[in-house]
């Protein structure tokens, strides 16, 4: 049997993305880990379908919510993101070594609910005459962790409890929008996601305070200096504390938020 972590990198490197989301599902999450093994960095991370274009930020004018094809291009970008959350997860348990066996087990459960987000979306997509790829995405998600493919506090402080964060902020009003729009079924998958990402979130806070207490950091501070260092985007509201209290941010992390 593959180790998890062998399993994890075969993920990153699928480049169809329906075999990537199915793969993922299939992770063993009760697999040896190895944890102590240090991979050396194959070509082809991540894998990636031709399809869609990439760019490092999107600028079109995007179409109107009340058209099927606007739509359709809304739901595009989530089932990109979540494609990219598959990638991210898998990416943290095969690239990482010396953490607790729990730590691998977790994000590869996280990486098996992502794929099951991304196939909710895509078969979505389908139902309205769309697919994934029919439409541009963009790279940033994947070159945050680019940046930090070094040092596991930064990933987890810039892509679980940064970008993913964010999708929790996000995640009411875009529900509200297509739901307005007459489309119940999207707002039943991202109610799903919502639910997913809180949890998905949890987990890079316990982890990112794990290491902080390994490293003797203050975790507001090496926050704001990883995210700096790094170039995270600057978080901008409304937020959805709720959600992001459910998720284990604490009450100085959400105040300085304001």
């Amino acid at each position: 049997m593959p180790s998890l972590r062998h399993q994890a990198l075969a993920v990153v490197l699928e480049p169809n993305a329906d075999a990537k989301a199915a793969l993922a599902r299939t992770l063993d999450v009760h697999a040896p880990i190895d944890s102590s093994i240090t991979f050396p960095t194959p070509e082809g991370i991540p894998g990636r379908p031709a399809r869609p274009e990439l760019f490092p930020k999107l600028q079109y004018k995007k179409k109107p919510l009340t058209s099927v094809e606007g739509r359709a291009e809304l739901l595009h970008s989530l089932a990109h993101i979540e494609l990219n959350a598959i990638d991210l997860a898998a990416d943290v348990v095969w690239r990482f070594a010396g953490m607790p066996e729990d730590f691998y087990r977790q994000w590869a459960q996280v990486a098996r609910e992502e794929a099951l987000h991304f196939q909710l979306l895509r078969d979505h997509l389908r139902s309205m005459g769309h697919d994934y790829g029919d439409f541009p995405a963009h790279t940033g998600l994947w070159d945050m962790a680019e940046k930090t493919r070094h040092d596991v506090l930064a990933r987890l402080a810039l892509v679980p409890r940064t970008l993913e964060a964010r999708g929790l902020d996000a995640s009411p009003v875009v529900k509200n929008k297509l739901v307005g729009a007459g489309d119940h079924r999207a707002g039943e998958i991202l109610d799903i996601i919502l639910r997913d990402e809180i949890g998905h979130v949890a987990v890079g806070n316990h982890w990112y305070r794990y290491l902080c207490a390994q490293r003797g950091l203050d975790p507001v501070q090496t926050y704001a200096q990883l995210a700096s260092e790094h170039g995270a985007p600057r978080l901008q509201g409304p937020f959805n504390l709720a959600a992001r209290q459910a998720a284990g941010f604490t009450s100085e992390e959400l105040a300085a938020l304001a």
